[in-house]
């Protein structure tokens, strides 16, 4: 992969020192360009190039400080323009379908970048920064690039919460996002494991709930999940004093990101209900997880709070989470029935969907608009809030349908806490397994709207969860390159995907990132999915009827259908590849008829085992055979040996082997028992 990588350097490198006519090729820039007419001849970058810019004097400013430290950061900004050896960034009011499009011509007189927006400019900045950083660092082969961006929101995501970074490694995510042409940074400030952001009128919680007793969140978890305070020798965490905040937000303009603050409610709330309990149903600190609906001290509370977060964040959208509420509390506090009755809502859905209602009409008064993950649907949605579409696609796309606007960040392709690389290689991950060109191949605009209906997907986002994810180089790692993919998808036109040359740029991607500081995954190392995944596997059951005695497999986890576990398609590395049957909270067990009685030498089957998202190996696996589909044999009795306890990845055949005949053959997988519990398998296979 490397070599590889470096011969397409040399080649593009080769063409544009020749000062002859390019050839086309790709760019060596993420995300590639909408247009590109390739020119004869080169400019070259000498220590006599200028720069000058018809801008206001604050955004000649801007650019000058944000080009330091760059391969354009020695040249001067002059006050007029010469006939050659400029580089110009023209505000021009005429020509550009957005604020964020850009035209830049090189030819061997000048650079030239024409927008009618500062964010235009600097976009075509960051592709001449990259044409040169990707080259020898002073030519660049004469072209013109015409370039805007497929979506308005490209994001990235980061939990602060779970464990606590810093600004300073915030601002550094900040200049990449930049560099890759992504505009939003989504910031989880708050969640049940601490608080991150200062709040003047309610002190507690930056002094409390931003401190745990434990130096390992997963030591935390099982220990009690309590706070402490910040002067307790114990205490871990950290958090965002009002001017950190309004630091990281400058800075983020100046790179023409918005950064969007999320304030997590009803749900995932535990560290502001143990350290406010009247704000709880129970009024009992540690003993909920949802804000009390039917208390006004619960609206007081997050509007006061809401008040200096809009103080701080001048972005149009406020995050309100809005995911994973549980609601158990609300179905017995007296309180919340009550709100129910007063309301004359039915359930405790149209419960949540009164406290997002309200909650919204507050941001809307200030002249701000709520968005929130797509559990904000259930109950009745706003048909001004936009949903943040998770839970797979159907969220954003009942939204759209809706007339609400969207962003796609779907956990298949978007959640960049999943392994990205065989996961016996990796450092420990929630689970799931998204590699950077499982990301690539996303497409946020289902086939099944229509065109108004697809004009309301504002965008992508990749997120960022950090239970398992304690440092900065292991959040860096899962980040890059990963996010890159996402930075194309969100930018270029679909129809320039491609990811033979996008993996070759990844590659120049990583070296730059590493060359700068930065800690992203090897990608030229990668080891890559499960070998049985590539090839079918033969058997004498392939294609053979299976019939389903008890429960079936889980609607999100079909592996496609009935059919799957005698197909002959062997899984990946997780579970998550659409190539595993899963069944929740009961046993397998399959009968599979062969057409006719047949010698049988073995019968066995693969399931895996990840703790964190309660993917467990079968108890114990039943097989019995029969000639006439009512008198079975159990031939075999296999127990599990390996403890539910180990936290890696595990994976375990169960099976016989020996001499028989048969003609139906049951296999069951008896499910461990824990509930919530998950039983994953790919393909019963039969010799």
């Amino acid at each position: 992969m490397k070599i590889n990588c470096n011969i397409f350097l040399s080649a593009l490198m080769l063409l544009a020192l020749s000062g002859g006519c390019t050839r086309q090729v790709e760019l060596p820039v993420i995300p590639q360009p909408a247009s590109v007419d390739y020119r004869c001849g080169k400019f070259v970058v000498s220590p006599s190039t200028n720069i000058y810019t018809n801008v206001s004097k604050e955004s000649r400013i801007a650019f000058a400080d944000y080009l330091e430290g760059t391969s354009l950061g020695l040249l001067p900004f002059v006050d007029n323009a010469a006939e050659s050896g400029l580089i110009l960034l023209n505000l021009v009011p005429v020509g550009f379908d957005s604020d964020e499009a850009y035209k830049l011509t090189i030819d061997r007189h000048k650079v030239e970048i024409c927008a009618r927006h500062d964010a235009g400019l600097f976009y075509g900045l960051q592709t001449v920064l990259q044409l040169l950083d990707n080259g020898d660092g002073k030519t660049l082969a004469a072209m013109t690039v015409e370039d805007s961006p497929r979506f308005p929101y490209r994001g990235l995501h980061l939990d602060v919460s779970r464990h606590f970074f810093d600004k300073e490694f915030v601002k550094k995510q900040l200049d990449a996002m930049a560099y890759f042409k992504l505009n939003r940074f989504h910031w989880h400030l708050v969640d049940g494991a601490g608080w991150r952001i200062e709040i003047k009128k309610y002190p507690r919680l930056t002094s409390f709930a931003a401190w745990r007793p434990f130096d390992d969140l997963q030591e935390w978890w099982v220990g009690g999940r309590t706070f402490c305070d910040q002067d307790d020798p114990r205490a871990v965490g950290g958090y965002y004093t009002q001017e950190d905040i309004r630091e990281v937000v400058a800075y983020a303009a100046e790179r023409h990101i918005t950064v969007v603050p999320e304030i997590e409610m009803p749900g995932h709330s535990e560290e502001v209900l143990a350290t406010y309990p009247e704000l709880s149903c129970s009024g009992i600190p540690y003993a909920d997880a949802d804000y009390c609906v039917g208390t006004e001290k619960t609206f007081e509370f997050l509007e006061n709070v809401l008040l200096e977060v809009m103080d701080m964040f001048p972005s149009e959208y406020i995050h309100i989470g809005g995911d994973e509420a549980a609601k158990n509390s609300w179905r017995k506090c007296p309180r919340c029935q009550k709100r129910m009755a007063d309301e004359n809502l039915a359930d405790v859905n149209e419960l949540q969907s009164y406290m997002i209602h309200r909650i919204e009409r507050f941001l809307n008064e200030h002249g701000r608009k709520l968005i929130g993950w797509d559990e904000i649907i259930e109950g009745g949605l706003s048909p001004t809030a936009t949903v943040m579409s998770w839970r797979g696609e159907e969220g954003g796309i009942q939204a759209v349908k809706a007339g609400n606007r969207t962003i796609m960040t779907p956990g298949k392709f978007c959640y960049l806490d999943a392994y990205q690389d065989a996961p016996n290689t990796q450092p420990m991950a929630i689970g799931g397994y998204l590699t950077l060109e499982k990301v690539y191949s996303y497409e946020p605009v289902p086939d099944s709207l229509t065109v108004d209906e697809a004009a309301l997907i504002m965008g992508v986002q990749g997120n960022v969860w950090t239970e398992f994810i304690p440092t900065e180089e292991h959040a860096e790692y899962m980040i890059y390159p990963r996010i890159l993919a996402l930075a194309e998808i969100g930018w270029s036109p679909a129809g320039r995907k491609n990811w033979e040359g996008f993996h070759t740029r990844a590659l120049l991607a990583v070296e730059h990132l590493r060359d700068n500081g930065y800690h992203p995954f090897p990608l030229d190392k990668e080891v890559g999915d499960k070998p049985e995944s590539f090839r079918p596997e033969e058997h004498v059951a392939r294609g053979c009827k299976v019939t389903y005695n008890g429960c079936t497999y889980g609607k999100h986890y079909t592996a496609g259908g009935d059919m799957a576990l005698t197909d002959g398609v062997r899984g990946g590395w997780m579970y998550n590849d659409d190539r595993w049957q899963g069944f929740i909270d009961c046993d397998l067990d399959v009968t599979l008829d062969l057409g006719a009685v047949k010698p049988v030498r073995e019968i066995t089957a693969e399931f895996m085992q990840l703790k964190g998202p309660y993917v467990w190996l079968p108890k114990q696996v039943l097989i019995s055979v029969s000639k006439d589909g009512e008198n079975y044999e159990e031939i075999a009795v296999v127990d599990n040996d390996i403890s539910p306890e180990i936290e890696t990845l595990q994976f375990k055949y169960f099976g016989w082997a020996g001499e028989t005949e048969a003609r139906y053959v049951r296999y069951r997988a008896l499910s461990n028992g824990i509930a919530g519990g998950w039983l994953f398998t790919d393909e019963i296979v039969v010799r």
